[in-house]
């Protein structure tokens, strides 16, 4: 290994649950041996977004739930989840929602990998749902016996202090110093460190569908 590695300012991103997937198509192309598996950390969703967030925490943790709801002990197989996204792709954080958990699972939308043949196929297996909009719910699908689980996430009970609004504001629109600026970063990952550490409660609900 080179040695290099992102120098991350928030030191919570490695105190992070991993997730861990088997994926039969890196195993046949030769990228990892048949008995390894994908692990992946928050800070590979963070590096996808370019940020950290509520919505990519929220995402992660998702994403997280559904394939241990769907999975149990068993390791998850990446590629054989299908995803309903209910809604648009618009709609609140829909769309770079939809990234992380694309990244997790393999679930890809028609961007995706079409296969080899029959086998391996990534496209069309995360789709949005937009005649049943239902905010920041998303329905996980294993394809090998049909069990689906719905997750829905609830920003709205992650608390916020006070002084975010303002802050942001000053911030966006540059007027804040130095001191603001730092503060507002310091109440932002606050709140993503709330998500991911479930310090709230009523967060997440998990529904078995079938």
């Amino acid at each position: 290994m080179c040695g290099i590695t992102t120098k991350w300012k928030q030191l919570f991103y490695d105190e992070v649950e991993p997730i861990k997937l088997k994926d039969p198509l890196a195993v046949f192309l030769g990228a990892i041996d048949e008995h390894e598996e994908f692990i992946f950390t928050y800070e590979d969703a963070v590096k996808l977004a370019g940020h950290s967030c509520p919505a990519v925490s929220g995402a992660y943790k998702v994403t997280e739930k559904a394939l241990k709801a769907l999975y149990g002990n068993e390791i998850p197989m990446r590629g054989g989840i299908s995803v309903k996204i209910l809604g648009s792709i618009d709609n609140g954080a829909n769309g770079p929602i939809s990234q992380v958990i694309s990244l997790i699972t393999g679930a890809a939308p028609e961007t995706g990998f079409a296969g080899l043949g029959n086998s391996f196929v990534r496209k069309n297996k995360l789709i949005f749902d937009e005649q049943n909009e239902e905010a920041n719910a998303f329905v996980f699908t294993r394809d090998d016996n049909g069990k689906s689980v719905k997750v829905t996430y609830h920003p709205e009970n992650v608390p916020a202090d006070e002084d975010m609004h303002e802050l942001f504001t000053k911030s966006i629109v540059g007027t804040a110093n130095e001191k603001q600026k730092e503060k507002f970063k310091e109440l932002w990952q606050k709140r993503v460190k709330c998500v991911l550490f479930e310090e709230a409660k009523s967060l997440f609900s998990v529904e078995k569908l079938n």
